[in-house]
């Protein structure tokens, strides 16, 4: 595979155009607003220069990177020669499998088509397309530069060769990949997101504020960041999202989302996107302040 397009400029998506492009890929940005797509190479150019200071790598190779880098406005166009399509737009099922669909179109019959979906179901995406076996998913973890680990989740019709090819592109990328299959919140997720709801619930009940609750975990568990505080990174609205599809998938209780978290999502407190979650985002986040909400 020489030719990548990725759907979305959002953060994963230009994460992921970065970690392709610096590893010599020709990568095609795909987004349906050039503002956006704009922004997108400010951040991977930023992101580039910290790696120049850091000295991890030189000008010549930060260029290089930046010139594999081609922007697209119209989805037909950025991936009608494409070898692998990597789809990071917004966490929602209905745009995905549009996008799809679309996919199913545009592309060459040989494309690979992967989705970095953190929880919609792989087997479901690839229903909408005629070469599931030619669809999976490629969860890169946040920030995409920075993290090793690629979730490769296996569709119940992804072939055996799909999946080799994906793993070793990933290990390309300077990623560890790990194979999983399709089942609500994959690994990651399934264990994650409970683990934050369960956050969120202990706030609900009173049992400990915001600070208690991420400090135990932090020196207690050695996670390096508390669960409420990963929430307001990851984005509220993005947890709940995933914590639907778990109670969706499951059916079980243990899996529904907090009152809290869902009425903190109504009410347009997303976390850091939004300037405010469990903790305010208005000052950096060097210097964590909870948020007036949950101050006593």
């Amino acid at each position: 595979m020489e030719q990548i397009s990725v759907i979305g400029s959002g953060t994963m998506g230009n994460g992921i155009a970065h970690v392709f492009a610096q590893s010599g890929f020709k990568v095609n940005l795909i987004d349906i607003s050039q503002d956006a797509l704009d922004r997108a190479l400010k951040t991977i150019e930023k992101n580039l220069d910290r790696m120049v200071a850091k000295e991890k790598i030189d000008e010549n190779q930060k260029a290089s990177t930046l010139s594999n880098i081609t922007t697209h406005t119209d989805l037909k166009t950025g991936v009608s020669n494409a070898d692998l399509v990597v789809e990071a737009a917004t966490e929602n099922v209905n745009i995905k499998l549009k996008i799809f669909e679309d996919l199913e179109e545009f592309t060459k019959p040989s494309c690979i088509l992967a989705s970095n979906t953190s929880s919609i179901p792989i087997t479901k995406i690839g229903s909408v397309t005629k070469r599931p076996d030619k669809v999976i998913g490629m969860h890169f973890m946040n920030p995409v530069p920075v993290m090793k680990l690629v979730e490769v989740i296996r569709g119940y019709a992804t072939s055996n060769e799909v999946t080799s090819l994906i793993m070793e592109t990933s290990k390309k990328l300077g990623k560890v990949p790990t194979e999983v299959n399709d089942y609500p919140g994959f690994i990651a997720n399934r264990i994650l997101m409970p683990m934050i709801n369960e956050a969120i619930i202990s706030l609900h009940e009173g049992v400990a504020g915001v600070e208690e609750i991420d400090t135990v975990m932090k020196l207690g568990m050695a996670h390096p960041m508390g669960p409420l505080q990963l929430a307001d990174f990851i984005g509220l609205d993005i947890c709940l999202s995933i914590m639907n599809v778990l109670y969706e998938g499951f059916g079980n209780p243990k899996y529904a989302p907090c009152p809290l978290l869902v009425n903190m999502v109504t009410a347009g407190y997303l976390g850091v996107k939004s300037g405010e979650g469990f903790y305010s985002w208005g000052h950096g986040t060097k210097d964590l302040i909870v948020s007036n909400q949950f101050k006593k």
